[in-house]
């Protein structure tokens, strides 16, 4: 459920983002978004807010972005065809390749981004959440760049199911940080995050994952993953001889996908859809799908579309991939949904788990459990529309999520899990 908008709002809001002239003065994608955070909290947001006009589309932010993104990320990442994956599904498809980009996915975009703006606005220290650990891997390797402190904080859960990652931060200089309460996972780390820069907004820089929380971050974290969709159209363009039919990519804050989806929003033949973790059903717990079933509502300083109960109390989730087990989703994603410009779908655990085995099978690529949600949803859609063109934002690679695939055996080989 989403807020319910006239045929005019949605146009007038369709154009508005086309056009790059949301968020507003307010922080706002619509009804969403916004500003909701501690009285203590409001100097930085604005200290940031200010550093971000300043900075981050002058001329010489972006030359510096710009080169880092070339010589240390390794960008243009590759727009792969996948021809036995296509002969398959009965369709043809390409794979942005986000899992060839420094640190193995997507996140590193966002991360030196940040961490060079965090440089330039004077931080002494930065702070950072992640849930899968690709971001905390990414803002480890990002401030050791750039010369500063990072401490990362993780929920207990994800710390166990996600350990490669864990001493992947370790080794780049990072301090992991364990949370322990809460649901042990994304959110209760994102909170943990938030009441350290509390006490320090001024010295520390909180350098968030995905494009959720207060404003500016949603816009912050979609203009820096943006490159990930102006590379992916120019090179379809260049490789296939035109725009793809559909354009799929995983979804759980949104930082990904937002960052595929912002550059198409003006290409109406491009059906955009969002993949996000349908769990085990679709019961209470059981799943990540916040679109599919969640209400508006505000968690961790945005208003959004959230996992609540009838009491408004945040519900926990699940998801065998870290990186969506999340209770919220980002205010833009919520707008998009509303204005019917992107669909969003769920695909579950074991559809996931699938969709990883077909394409190690045909391409030989390990993709992360994230991603695999994109390639379940996509296959589905390919079905239903034989020899269309499919784009599918690879986000990311598989080697973290070696410790919960091996509890479950590949399929037709139920020993090798063992």
């Amino acid at each position: 459920m989403s807020v319910v908008l006239s045929a005019d709002e949605a146009s007038e809001l369709l154009k508005a983002s086309i056009a790059g002239k949301l968020p507003d003065a307010r922080g706002r994608f619509g009804p969403y978004g916004g500003r909701y955070v501690p009285e203590t909290l409001v100097p930085a947001f604005e200290r940031l807010e200010q550093g971000i006009a300043d900075h981050l589309h002058t001329d010489d932010f972006q030359k510096e972005f710009r080169s880092e993104l070339k010589n240390w990320v390794g960008r243009p990442t590759a727009l792969t065809f996948a021809p036995r994956l296509s002969e398959r599904w009965g369709a043809e498809v390409w794979l942005k390749r986000e899992d060839l980009a420094h640190t193995g996915a997507h996140k590193i975009n966002n991360a030196i981004g940040q961490a060079l703006l965090a440089k330039r606005l004077g931080a002494k220290r930065i702070i950072a959440e992640t849930g899968a650990g690709q971001h905390g891997v990414a803002s480890a390797a990002a401030c050791a760049r750039v010369g500063l402190p990072c401490r990362v904080y993780m929920g207990a859960v994800d710390i166990e199911r996600q350990a490669p990652n864990v001493d992947r931060m370790l080794r780049l200089g990072a301090e992991v940080f364990p949370v322990e309460t809460g649901d042990k996972t994304l959110r209760a780390a994102i909170d943990e995050a938030l009441r350290e820069w509390v006490t320090d907004p001024e010295g520390t820089y909180y350098l968030i994952g995905s494009a959720v929380g207060a404003h500016p971050y949603p816009y912050l974290v979609r203009e820096l993953q943006s490159v990930i969709g102006q590379e992916a159209r120019e090179q379809i363009i260049a490789q296939a001889g035109g725009l793809p039919d559909a354009a799929f990519a995983c979804v759980g804050g949104g930082s990904n996908a937002i960052g595929l989806f912002y550059p198409l929003l003006g290409d109406a033949e491009i059906e955009l859809i969002g993949v996000e973790a349908g769990g085990t059903g679709d019961g209470l717990g059981q799943n990540a799908a916040t679109l599919a079933t969640g209400t508006p509502g505000v968690l961790q300083g945005s208003y959004s579309i959230i996992l609540q109960d009838e009491n408004g109390n945040v519900r926990e989730t699940h998801s065998i991939s870290a990186g969506l087990d999340y209770s919220g989703v980002g205010p833009e994603h919520a707008l998009l949904q509303a204005i019917g410009r992107v669909t969003y779908v769920a695909a579950g655990d074991q559809a996931a788990l699938a969709a990883l085995e077909d394409l190690c099978e045909t391409e030989g690529i390990l993709t992360a459990l994230e991603t695999a949600h994109a390639y379940a949803a996509a296959s589905e859609w390919a079905a239903k529309n034989p020899g269309k063109r499919i784009l599918i934002g690879n986000s990311g690679r598989g080697d973290k999520d070696m410790p919960t695939l091996k509890q479950h055996p590949i399929r037709n080989k139920p020993n090798a899990a063992t």
